[in-house]
């Protein structure tokens, strides 16, 4: 096979092929087209139809076919076809995309997967307000303002719970909490010792509360990522994430409710990892939670954020994850701010208007309910919640002692837009 097939023309060669008239025999099972960890596809399909010839050789065509539009991206046609026992195939329903009536695109991968779906657990009746902090960079202020807003809702009367999910860069422990007051365990030691069905005799000793909340109306409760020793840290990150019976995101779910339930917290705030990774994927899509996403009026950042909208875009994920995000201007200049914030909204306009905003079309009703905002729209998801920079708040600054002063100057107006959204 001589021919170069890129791989981001696989996907759609395979749908051209499928949608060409008699490309598939009639009347089969539901047909799978699994992509390989190395990029190879296959067919995957029931094996009730064994004793069906015409189905099989409309099959084994269909792979000749499959092998010649996509050269070594396919297996040859004598490996292509896999017949299946139906328990095996049911699995992928979960993380199968429908190309057409009957036909479905399964992609197996190392990292990523998790963006692939956008769900409430099932087990979940009422989640509370939880939030998640996330952004496609560091260094945005994410611990900061976890800390702000831990403060500003307790100071309301809330009881807050702020968990540090960013285990691989762990600074909310080391910021916001004095050193001989840091719980025994945190979030690597609940999920270690949940392979070893030990999870509940941790999580008594997982949160303790920062000095400044002690004297706020409400509570403040925070599980750092690790306890007060990290002890062999690195040991246990790397176990951190392993796949039991129930899937990674499962737990993370279970540990939240768990917390909550010990806390008796009504709001939560997530902190994530930062990036495309699978465990801020799992953050954002699976915990049924309102999402900040922290961004800097950057060509980087708005590129790096197109990749995900996109891909939310085209897997057909926009309507069930928009209405949850939030943007937030991070780390937004003291000088010239209107200029600056101009800017970033209608950067984030377009970003969200071509790929999660709802076009009407020519012949639609313009009286329609969509998902559509005009650029001025302060109740749009496109609209940031600014983040003025401040020296007394900046990157690597203790938080064990908020000062009410630098809070105020950098997080006025953000706090009235949160305020605003979410009617806190």
């Amino acid at each position: 096979m001589s021919h170069f097939v890129p791989f981001d023309s696989v996907l759609d060669r395979a749908v051209g092929l499928l949608r060409a008239p008699g490309a598939l025999p009639a009347d089969i099972p539901d047909l799978y087209l699994v992509r390989d960890l190395f990029g190879k596809v296959r067919l995957s399909i029931s094996d009730t139809i064994a004793k069906d010839d015409a189905a099989r050789d409309g099959l084994r065509s269909l792979a000749v076919e499959l092998h010649r539009a996509l050269g070594v991206h396919s297996y040859p046609p004598e490996d292509a076809l896999v017949l299946v026992d139906q328990d095996l195939l049911t699995p992928l329903e979960d993380v199968a995309r429908q190309i057409q009536p009957g036909v479905y695109w399964v992609d197996r991968l190392v990292t990523g997967s998790n963006w692939w779906t956008v769900r409430t657990p099932d087990n979940v009746q009422d989640a509370g307000r939880r939030f998640v902090l996330y952004s496609v960079k560091g260094g945005v202020g994410r611990t900061t303002t976890a800390a702000v807003l831990a403060w500003h809702m307790a100071s309301k009367g809330e009881r807050v719970l702020v968990v540090d999910l960013d285990l691989e860069s762990p600074g909310l422990s080391s910021a916001m909490l004095d050193e001989r007051g840091r719980p025994e365990f945190g979030v690597t030691d609940w999920f270690v010792e949940d392979l070893v069905g030990q999870s509940d005799q941790v999580l008594g000793d997982m949160t303790t509360s920062p000095t400044w909340a002690r004297d706020l109306e409400g509570d403040v409760r925070v599980a750092p990522a690790h306890g007060r020793e990290p002890g062999e840290y690195l040991a246990k990150l790397g176990r951190v994430y392993m796949n039991t019976p129930a899937p990674w995101a499962a737990r993370m779910e279970r540990l939240t409710q768990a917390l909550e339930e010990r806390c008796e917290s009504g709001i939560v705030l997530l902190e994530s990892r930062s990036g495309l990774h699978d465990i801020a994927a799992a953050a954002v899509t699976d915990l049924n939670a309102q999402v900040l996403l922290f961004a800097t009026d950057s060509a980087s950042t708005w590129q790096d954020y197109d990749i995900l909208f996109h891909h939310w875009y085209n897997q057909g994920l926009a309507a069930s994850i928009r209405e949850r995000l939030s943007i937030v201007s991070a780390l937004t200049p003291e000088i010239d701010t209107g200029d600056y914030l101009e800017g970033f909204r209608e950067h984030s306009w377009s970003l969200f208007q071509e790929r999660l905003y709802d076009e009407l079309g020519a012949d639609e009703d313009p009286a329609a309910e969509r998902f559509a905002f005009d650029i001025a729209d302060e109740h749009a998801p496109h609209d940031p919640f600014p983040i003025l920079w401040n020296r007394g708040l900046a990157a690597g600054a203790s938080l064990r002692h908020l000062e009410r002063a630098p809070v105020t100057l950098a997080y006025t107006e953000f706090l009235r837009r949160f305020d605003q959204r979410y009617d806190a």
